[in-house]
């Protein structure tokens, strides 16, 4: 099999993309997602705002490949969170991820914004569930699954009937296949629910009133998760 080497023009494109999204990232840094801007991006890297549209069509094509950037970090910390337990039990693993995305999220608040919060002016829509997304998603869904077939599980039952079921969970079986029983997936969206809304209230500060310390909490919330994914 030959490889073709990328040719001058090809690398110096390359090294220009990282380049704009590595500025759009600093602006994110500094400013939140409201400082993003093709202009501001241009002024940082020594271009023209109009060359910047030889390499992303629009702001939310940029915006967007940041956001698929920021979700590779997460998941690379939350990978390697689970590697170095990968001697504990899946579902312990599971509590591992689930503490990485917690430190990750508060250690980077202004990227957190941006891909489960604040939308930046001029950007019609920034899906976190593109492929990026989905990756991220997979790493936890992977170790569930080695939970599951060690210790099969019916999760909580609940009185919508499975055709119900099916339609209200079309997108995640769309995206991730039917590797676990429906009443499980609706376990695992509820309790990520929880985790998450814990989590984001945390990084945005909203939990301040109350609170002097929310680890507590999210280790409370985390530990009856883990006890109801192990029935």
């Amino acid at each position: 099999m030959t490889t073709t080497t990328p040719s001058r023009r090809e690398r110096l494109r390359a090294e220009t993309v990282v380049e704009v999204k590595e500025a759009a990232r600093r602006l994110l840094v500094a400013g939140g997602p409201t400082a993003i801007s093709l202009r501001a991006i241009a002024r940082d890297v020594g271009l023209t705002a109009p060359a910047l549209y030889r390499y992303f069509d629009s702001l939310d094509a940029l915006v967007l490949a940041v956001v698929a950037d920021l979700f590779e970090d997460l998941r690379g910390a939350v990978v390697a969170a689970a590697g170095e337990h990968a001697a504990e039990e899946p579902l312990a693993r599971v509590g591992h991820l689930v503490r990485e995305f917690r430190r990750w999220s508060l250690a980077h608040p202004a990227e957190f914004a941006l891909m489960f919060g604040s939308p930046v002016p001029g950007v019609t829509r920034c899906d976190p569930l593109n492929e990026a997304g989905a990756r991220f998603a997979e790493t936890f869904f992977t170790t569930l699954g080695e939970h599951f077939q060690r210790h099969p599980f019916g999760g909580a039952a609940h009185d919508l009937p499975e055709a119900a079921q099916r339609d209200l969970f079309r997108p995640y079986l769309e995206t991730f296949g039917e590797r676990f029983p429906l009443p499980v997936i609706y376990l695992f969206v509820a309790a990520w629910t929880r985790l998450y809304g814990i989590v984001a209230m945390e990084v945005f500060g909203h939990l301040r009133w109350a609170m002097t310390d929310v680890e507590p909490l999210f280790e409370l919330e985390l530990s009856r998760t883990l006890g109801h994914l192990a029935r």
